[in-house]
């Protein structure tokens, strides 16, 4: 919707200027004259004394002159006999100037005024390139706000300078990449959900048609095997939309041991457990089954790719604690290793038959950052694949 001119914002804010400059002239002017006033009838009185050849004082009057316009001052002087006398004191006449008498020069309340003018059209005129450069970039603002609204994710403000509409500039592409990011992200996980349960549904509907009295053991395993795997995709669904929406409530945050939470999901999956330092030490505030999530889907990406055991080490330090999971399988190629992170991804070669659905990891970084830590893919430290998780301690217990 185009703003009507004398709504404009820049030509608002120049006439408030202009106003202002024109109310501090006639208040200046005002003042000035109420001093002057002021000045004039604190002055000492003065007299007119008019004497003869003798020296004899024949009359006197009050130095103020009376003045009308067009005429030049007269004195009233009150002579002793009674009679009333007028003096004026004409200007006096140029050389040659044989017209009617001109009117002198401007008095010093014109000049004053004439200054004020002066200053208050300087003034309008100095300030109108600066408001209307700052407008503009507010219209920029304006119509760049207006663009991402209409649909146009991927527009961007201009950053320039370094004052306030540059910093709305630049929050304003900070929320839009978040938000941008995050329907893209929701995008991917609506198209993925209907492959990634596609699959397993079709397996389960072509089980059922072939199943009869007959029907082997291993038929009716893969069927609650896709039955299992439908149903954890569901629940991994609906977790990483839970940890997508940042008001939604996670659960309760409390001091957590993480040896304890490691030590029953090694147990589990058949992982070797290694503590470095002090036990103690290892503590974070976390919600519980958030964290054991983050631990068991850890160590059952590492159990599918395992060549070999597969190794959890936790220890502390720097107000942090590391928690580290790392196989001898194949690892992750390092194009690949901030990708592994992503919603469904799967990495080249790599088949819906060699388990997961493809939410496990994205899941562990969503977790991760929910307790304000950081996760990260590196190389093993004997081949394979490492995935490193930093928390913060719990000030409680930090070294």
């Amino acid at each position: 919707m185009k703003t009507p001119f004398l709504q404009r914002l820049y030509l608002r804010i120049w006439l408030a200027v202009v106003g202002a400059v024109v109310l501090m002239m006639l208040l200046v002017g005002w003042l000035w004259r109420i001093e002057a006033e002021r000045e004039r009838a604190m002055r000492p009185g003065r007299e007119i004394v008019l004497r003869d050849a003798g020296g004899t004082i024949i009359g006197q009057a009050p130095a103020r002159p009376i003045r009308t316009p067009g005429q030049a001052p007269e004195f009233e002087v009150v002579m002793r006999n009674g009679q009333t006398l007028y003096i004026q004191l004409p200007r006096p006449r140029e050389p040659g100037d044989k017209g009617p008498r001109r009117a002198g020069p401007p008095s010093a309340r014109m000049n004053f005024a004439w200054m004020l003018a002066l200053i208050a059209a300087a003034v309008a005129l100095g300030s109108y390139p600066v408001v209307r450069r700052l407008t503009q970039r507010l219209e920029v603002v304006e119509s760049g706000v207006r663009q991402w609204g209409e649909g146009e994710l991927g527009h961007r403000l201009p950053e320039d300078g370094q004052d306030e509409v540059a910093n709305l500039a630049r929050g304003f592409n900070e929320a839009a990449g978040r938000v941008q990011a995050l329907l893209q992200s929701h995008k991917a996980l609506l198209a993925n959900a209907s492959h990634e349960l596609r699959s397993p549904l079709t397996r389960i509907r072509m089980g059922l048609e072939l199943m009869d009295a007959q029907t082997s053991a291993e038929v009716r395993a893969e069927i609650a095997r896709n039955i299992q795997e439908l149903d954890l995709l569901i629940d991994e669904i609906l977790l990483a939309s839970r940890l997508d929406a940042s008001q939604a409530d996670i659960g309760t945050m409390e001091p957590l041991d993480l040896v304890g939470i490691a030590a029953e999901e090694c147990a589990r999956v058949g992982a070797e457990l290694q503590v470095e330092g002090d036990a103690h030490a290892l503590t974070v505030t976390g919600v519980a089954k958030l964290l054991r999530r983050l631990v068991r889907n850890l160590l059952e990406n590492a159990n599918r790719h395992a060549a070999g055991e597969v190794m959890l080490r936790l220890s502390a330090g720097n107000g942090t604690v590391l928690l580290a999971v790392s196989d001898h399988g194949p690892g992750v190629p390092e194009p690949y290793r901030e990708r592994i992170f992503e919603p469904f991804f799967r990495l080249p070669g790599a088949s819906e038959r060699d388990g997961g659905v493809g939410l496990g990891l994205a899941l562990v970084k969503s977790i991760v950052q929910r307790h304000g830590g950081t996760v990260r893919c590196t190389a093993g430290p004997h081949g394979g694949a490492s995935f490193e998780v930093r928390l913060p301690q719990n000030p409680a217990n930090g070294s």
